[in-house]
């Protein structure tokens, strides 16, 4: 756990933010909106940072969905996820915050799985390169902790799901009740749960899911993402 007076949250309007706003409700955390608190401003941030005082800084806030959009608004995946973050990593090191940042498994090569905080990595679309890009800046800031994380809604929100892609797929919720206890930490966390299909995952929650395949035609037979997350099951252990 840890002793932060002030919690400041981006992306509290998101899909996982509005499930940590309903848990973590209280006078200790702050939800700026993206009006109030602009990331691609600089100036603007920093007289925010000054003026509420926050010790730590869980940013969220970033471009996912659709994954094309990576592809077809480049600048716009540029601006948001790297040039954002960087304006963040650069106020917090010259006021001395703690940030801890949302990344993502897709930085893996997703070829074996298993990967732990050491592996290798190399993204595998565009929204793993602008999130990594993001992570260059908060790795030169030493008092910071990256997450790659594999999360998804619950309930899971697709009616089909693959057989042949293994992840580390946990729920909104879980992490958002385990996240308190990395605040302290610093580095890179893999963050998930069980190394499993998509598929078996899903079948848990909803027995009539339809199980579906990644085909030849995407020239992929078997995506494997998973990560090595005992680093993270010690930590909440």
């Amino acid at each position: 756990m840890s002793n932060y007076k002030k919690i400041l949250f981006t992306g509290g309007s998101g899909r996982f933010g509005s499930t940590f706003r309903k848990i973590h409700n209280n006078k200790k955390y702050l939800y700026p909106s993206k009006k109030t608190l602009d990331i691609l401003k600089y100036n603007s941030l920093k007289k925010y940072f000054k003026k509420n005082k926050p010790d730590l800084v869980i940013h969220c806030a970033a471009l996912s969905r659709p994954m094309d959009t990576h592809d077809k608004e480049i600048s716009k995946s540029i601006k948001t996820n790297i040039i954002g973050t960087s304006n963040l990593v650069c106020v917090c090191e010259e006021l001395n915050i703690k940030i801890i940042y949302f990344s993502t498994n897709y930085i893996y090569p997703s070829t074996k799985g298993n990967y732990d905080e050491n592996s290798p990595i190399k993204p595998i679309n565009n929204y793993a390169w602008s999130k990594l890009g993001g992570e260059s800046a908060v790795q030169m800031y030493k008092n910071s902790l990256i997450l790659r994380i594999c999360m998804t809604e619950n309930p899971f929100i697709h009616k089909s799901a693959y057989k042949n892609l293994i992840t580390n797929f946990i729920f909104h919720d879980e992490i958002v009740k385990l996240l308190p206890k990395l605040y302290s930490k610093k580095g890179i966390i893999n963050v998930g749960g069980k190394s499993q299909s998509v598929y078996k995952f899903a079948k848990k929650f909803n027995p009539k899911i339809k199980g579906i395949y990644l085909t030849k035609k995407n020239k992929i037979a078997k995506l494997d993402t998973s990560m090595n997350i005992r680093k993270f099951k010690k930590i909440i252990s």
